[in-house]
């Protein structure tokens, strides 16, 4: 791959060249900082003072040329406007209506131009100070943007205000919407703009703009929540084909499965101790009977994910297949009197699961400016599935006979999964459109400048950002940086890891701890939503009903959660920083301070719960049974959102696509501690009911402590 400052040099719009960024020279400016601070030749003072004198010049330079250039299309435009108004006046002016909406377009090739400059110079600025960071250990992205966004006569902030450059993509839509519509009914951009039809110019620079104007929202939290990696700027290529590929009801179909399956996941929770009982088992067998599906699970995720990679269809069919048979197999079980068909079932329930093969579709199959949305959709239809299986549990309360089928609280749980899931695969052979797995691809030829490089995308229709082949490399943290002669291709860079081992070589220190934080918040969740039945029966002899209700509203506290966090982090961002397009600028320095607090403070806050949860000396209460697991889980629950928002920026690009993605891996890391923490509860019923709680929650309070103490010492490192 090429070296961002060389790139920076060939993509320079030549007339300009004297108005970029000097990132070479900047760049020699910290290597030169870094030996003059090894011999004591400066101190850290005079280095953050004379940098930012710096860097401030630079963006003086640049801001003062912007505004050149604005207003030099401004005269254009006023020259123009003079011209419309006689030329609209005239009754046979349709030739030189033609002319004048080529000169609009000219204006608008000339602004779409300004905002590639524009684009480039933010790169350049985000990526030095990033580099300054890295190299001296202190945050002064932090310190820069503070002292800078706020300040009333910020020069940073002109730059990402484009309030000039609204009111010219204003003049020139408005000026082509009245050529357009002359002849018949006026059409105000203003008054209804669905009724225009915007030139294709104007396509381009809007989407231009609204780049460089991207903010955070509570969207993306939820996308990161749902850990579907992704590119944060996709090749017109690339987007191009998830258009070609997108098909609405496909995507409702891959929602629909995972709401389903997490339905199928906690819909026999509050009865699995009960169902145990009647073959003959251990209350505690509960916790093998719930876990067996996880185990399965984490070899489903695998294979399920190497499968996405030629097909989407033909998994989804197999995963209703294995589903409706798991299922069956467990409302089975009780007349036939067998905890074996009873784990059996399960362990096929476990081999369906197909979240791999439904994130990889939202992944590869869906726009970018669609993605958002389906990630929040796949992160709401998990959380509606979560509360909704408990819930739908305490409907069963029947018990009759078909010939010599049993239908209770037991077994309907598995006989209307199985009903579900044979409906899904109905609806799913009749209305799933399988994806063309080839499609041709135009690119932009790589040695086309950067001036006919704005003209092709204009004359072709495309409308995403155009600096799309800057490949970063990852830092020794899990950071991406340009580094100048040490880059590696771009093809390498971007090709997927090919197993297991090359995946677990992409981790570093900061990304493994993070993995042990989504362990650790799942086993504490898991141990508190499988233990529920048995627990609460024990000390408060609760009925089915009452575990049902309990276990639904606590599922019901997710979505609301992860509204509440994602509206907070976004808030707090514009309170510190003034505008979240700063965001974009500079690496998103804000949000992940942010982000890193949150961490630590919700890692504490499930300590907290864990801690409370014991039962030790006094009688065991329901205030105290509930209060505590309403601290655990709504806390792993904030944890779980802020832990892979954090791993889906740390974590190496070569793992945002192939069959071992960082979906997989987090995927793989939440199974496993299902499986443990399910196994922990069975191991622990040898010491009796009375001592299952505390046992249970020994291994959650070590691995808690154990996870904030790795976080506190990689904490820096989370940049």
């Amino acid at each position: 791959m090429v070296a961002f400052g060389k790139k920076l040099k060939e993509s320079q719009i030549q007339e300009w060249q004297g108005y970029y960024i000097n990132y070479k020279l900047l760049k020699k400016k910290v290597n030169r900082y870094a030996q003059q601070l090894e011999i004591g030749a400066q101190d850290h003072h005079y280095v953050l003072k004379d940098f930012s004198r710096m860097l401030d010049s630079q963006i003086e330079k640049i801001v003062l040329f912007l505004l050149e250039q604005q207003g030099q299309l401004a005269n254009r435009l006023c020259d123009l406007r003079e011209q419309h108004d006689v030329i609209l006046q005239l009754s046979n002016g349709g030739s030189k209506i033609c002319e004048l909406q080529e000169a609009y377009r000219g204006v608008g090739h000339d602004l779409l131009r300004l905002l590639f400059f524009v684009e480039m110079n933010a790169i350049g600025l985000r990526k030095i100070l990033k580099k300054f960071d890295k190299r001296f250990g202190y945050r002064f992205t932090n310190y820069y943007v503070k002292t800078r966004a706020n300040h009333p006569y910020s020069q940073l902030r002109q730059v990402f205000r484009h309030v000039g450059i609204g009111a010219v993509v204003g003049a020139i839509s408005r000026n082509l919407a009245d050529l357009q519509d002359h002849q018949g009914n006026y059409v105000s951009i203003y008054d209804q703009p669905a009724l225009s039809h915007p030139d294709p110019i104007v396509h381009s620079i809007k989407a231009a703009v609204n780049k460089l104007s991207n903010s955070t929202n509570f969207l993306e939290f939820l996308g990161k929540h749902a850990f579907i990696m992704q590119d944060d700027l996709p090749s017109p290529s690339e987007d191009d084909v998830a258009e070609q590929r997108y098909h609405f009801m496909s995507l409702l179909l891959n929602l629909v499965n995972t709401f389903l399956y997490m339905v199928n996941t906690y819909i026999i929770v509050p009865t699995a101790d009960d169902y145990s009982l009647s073959l003959g088992a251990a209350a505690t067998v509960c916790g093998v009977v719930i876990g067996s599906m996880a185990v399965a699970q984490v070899f489903s995720s695998v294979y399920f994910s190497a499968w996405s990679n030629r097909s989407y269809l033909r998994p989804l069919v197999f995963s209703s297949i294995v589903l409706l048979i798991g299922n069956t197999l467990y409302a089975l079980a009780y007349d036939l009197n067998s905890i074996v068909v009873l784990l059996v079932g399960r362990l096929f329930c476990g081999l369906g699961s197909a979240r791999a093969v439904n994130r990889r579709y939202i992944s590869d199959c869906v726009p970018h400016k669609l993605r958002m949305r389906a990630s929040a959709g796949f992160v709401s239809a998990s959380a509606l599935g979560m509360a909704c299986g408990p819930a739908l549990a305490c409907l069963f309360q029947t018990d009759f006979k078909i010939y010599k089928l049993t239908f209770n609280q037991e077994t309907l749980p598995g006989w209307i999964m199985a009903i579900s899931w044979l409906v899904y695969l109905l609806w799913l052979s009749i209305s799933f459109r399988e994806p063309p797995q080839e499609i041709k691809r135009d690119i932009i030829p790589q040695e086309v400048r950067a001036g006919t490089v704005v003209n092709y995308a204009v004359e072709n229709g495309i409308t995403q950002p155009l600096l799309l082949n800057m490949e970063p490399k990852q830092g020794e943290n899990g950071d991406q940086e340009y580094d100048d002669g040490e880059d590696e291709s771009c093809e390498k860079t971007r090709k997927p890891v090919t197993s297991i081992v090359s995946a677990y070589r992409l981790l570093t220190p900061s990304v493994k701890v993070q993995l042990l934080v989504y362990f650790m918040l799942k086993y504490a969740m898991e141990i508190l939503l499988a233990e529920a039945s048995v627990i609460t029966a024990y000390y408060f002899i609760w009925s089915t009903n009452s575990v049902a209700i309990f276990l639904a509203c606590l599922g019901l506290t997710v979505l609301p959660v992860n509204i509440i966090v994602g509206t907070y982090i976004s808030n707090m961002f514009e309170e510190r920083y003034g505008d979240s397009r700063f965001k974009v600028l500079l690496g998103e320095t804000g949000a992940l301070k942010l982000l890193k607090q949150v961490l630590l403070a919700s890692e504490i806050m499930v300590l907290i719960g864990i801690l409370l949860s014991f039962h030790i000396g006094i009688p065991y209460s329901v205030p105290q049974y509930v209060g505590s697991a309403l601290i655990t889980f709504v806390s792993a629950e904030v944890l779980e959102g802020v832990n892979l928002s954090l791993l889906s920026r740390v974590m190496s690009s070569r793992l945002s696509r192939g069959t071992y993605n960082g979906g997989l891996l987090s995927t793989e890391a939440g199974t496993l501690a299902r499986v443990i923490a399910d196994g922990t509860i069975t191991l622990s019923g040898y010491f009796g009911v009375a001592k299952l709680l505390n046992a249970t929650l020994v291994p959650s309070l070590f691995i808690c402590i154990s996870s904030i103490i790795a976080t506190c010492f990689t904490y820096n490192s989370l940049y």
